[in-house]
């Protein structure tokens, strides 16, 4: 009998640990990339339920980054995680290839790294079993791959597209809620691009429609399909889509009161929107009307990073109880708690990240 009851207490105590692995690794996780010359990698952290990091692991894409000191990747989302947080995609600039990763809590486990379909990849979107690349190099172009279940990709055939011209500078793409339109943000024409997303992944020809603020940047859907713009001339603007491949403005430029501002996230159940301003270590907050037009949060600005920061890229965890900013200037990330308002309270940083080394791309789940 003693030795029964001591196998019960056994067990429920391996049962206990078990369960507190999982809820561990069910908490959440935010992944940076260190888009390092030469062995790229993802920096991975677990999130804590206060929303404090701590650092998990690093693990190696397989590839080459463009290397660099503040921004060389000139774009938003270069590393993203699919909207089940089962898989982890990251680009590899210095090697033209996409990597895709087994997400196993805060672990990584590289699946397949394959050719981007051009040079320097600088952008990445995804949804269902469809993902597109935004390549930055030469004249630049999309590419589309299909995603299998077991985490590869292959091309898809005349999924393929150029963009608008020469030296367009392209910065972003997003494709809509729907699955039926890819946007492409090109900086140095002030255009944004519209494909439409055919049946089979394949993409129409390129709509280029003129952006409502000068420099758009980083683009973002809320779930209706209002389009986000956060553009570097310091505002940001959002947009209908139309069936014709045109852009109708909602809110064409509305100041974000910071500067350099060009990263966003959208909190699609809150139907909030946040920029990462660079150039004042800021972040400006704004909520998404049903009408889809963009209105200040208080003051505007809701949240500061340390004076020279430089926060680039900005992302919120599943939960949209945390946002954190990818601080390049000083290898750090920012922590910051969603109150009830929409405004923003700073929970500190968390160090580890080699300052001014090229650092681009942010996830979290």
């Amino acid at each position: 009998m003693k030795s029964l009851t001591l196998a019960v207490v056994v067990c429920l105590l391996v049962l206990a640990g078990r369960q507190g692995s999982q809820a561990e690794e069910n908490r959440g996780a935010v992944f940076v990339m260190t888009n390092a010359a030469s062995n790229n990698q993802v920096v991975a952290y677990n999130r804590q339920n206060d929303g404090s990091l701590q650092l998990a692991g690093v693990f190696s894409t397989g590839g080459n980054g463009s290397g660099g000191t503040i921004d060389p990747l000139h774009s938003q989302g270069s590393l993203i995680l699919s909207a089940d947080h089962n898989l982890l995609f990251a680009l590899n600039a210095g090697s033209g290839t996409i990597s895709s990763f087994a997400v196993e809590g805060s672990r990584l486990r590289l699946l397949d790294s394959t050719s981007s379909g051009g040079s320097a990849p600088t952008a990445l979107t995804q949804i269902g079993d469809l993902l597109y690349v935004l390549n930055s190099g030469g004249n630049g172009n999309v590419s589309g791959f299909r995603v299998t279940g077991s985490g590869h990709l292959i091309p898809i055939h005349d999924a393929t597209k150029p963009l608008s011209g020469d030296a367009t500078s392209p910065t972003s793409l997003a494709i809509s809620p729907n699955g039926r339109f890819l946007i492409v943000a090109e900086s140095a024409t002030n255009s944004i691009d519209v494909f439409r997303v055919l049946p089979d992944g394949q993409l129409s020809n390129i709509s280029v429609d003129a952006s409502a603020g000068a420099v758009p940047f980083a683009l973002a859907f809320s779930p209706d399909g209002v389009l986000v713009s956060a553009n570097a001339s310091n505002d940001i603007s959002s947009y209908w889509v139309g069936w014709n491949q045109t852009l109708t403005t909602i809110s064409s430029e509305v100041p974000t009161l910071g500067m350099a501002t060009c990263w966003d996230v959208v909190l699609p159940n809150r139907r909030l929107v946040y920029t990462s301003n660079a150039g004042s270590s800021t972040i400006s907050g704004f909520a998404i009307r049903r009408n889809g037009s963009l209105t200040p949060i208080a003051s505007t600005v809701v949240a500061s990073n340390p004076t020279g920061s430089t926060n680039l890229d900005i992302t919120a965890s599943s939960d949209e109880k945390y946002v954190y900013t990818l601080n390049a200037g000083t290898g750090t990330i920012g922590i910051f708690a969603v109150e009830s308002d929409g405004s923003l309270s700073s929970l500190g940083t968390v160090g580890g990240l080699t300052a001014s080394s090229g650092l681009n791309g942010i996830a979290a789940y």
